[in-house]
Order: C-alpha cells, then structure tokens, then sequence
C-alpha cells in the first residue's frame, strides 16, 4: 500500500509541474511570436482547465478513499 501511495503522490507532482511547464512554455511563446497569440492563450487556458480538474479529481478521490476507509 505503501509504493501506491508513493506512486499516487509522484504521479500529481509530475501533473503540477507538468502544468506549470505548459503554462511558462505558451508564456515564451506569446512574446515571440505575437500572429500566433490567440491560440497560445487557449493552450494556456486548457493547461490551467486540466489541472484545476485533476486536482479536482485527486480531491475527490480522497475524500472517497477516506469515507471508506
């Protein structure tokens, strides 16, 4: 139980910085090339939409994991 739990806990910090990296990566972006603007911002847009709902999730799961357990 011990390694799942480990696993569970490398998996949403591989989500968090994955999501930062995204949103940093559209940053640059939207400084260099400027005709390309709107879609950099939905790319940042859906980065912070994905990780709002994956924290979402783990929140959930916890609170389920601990209701039965």
């Amino acid at each position: 139980m011990e390694l799942l739990k480990e696993m569970a806990d490398a998996f949403i910090l591989l989500i968090r910085v994955g999501a930062v990296l995204r949103v940093v990566f559209c940053f640059i972006h939207l400084g260099i090339d400027e005709e390309q603007s709107a879609s950099y911002k939905k790319k940042m847009k859906n980065a912070v939409v994905f990780y709002v709902l994956a924290e979402s999730i783990w929140q959930i799961k916890d609170l389920v994991m601990s209701y039965y357990m």
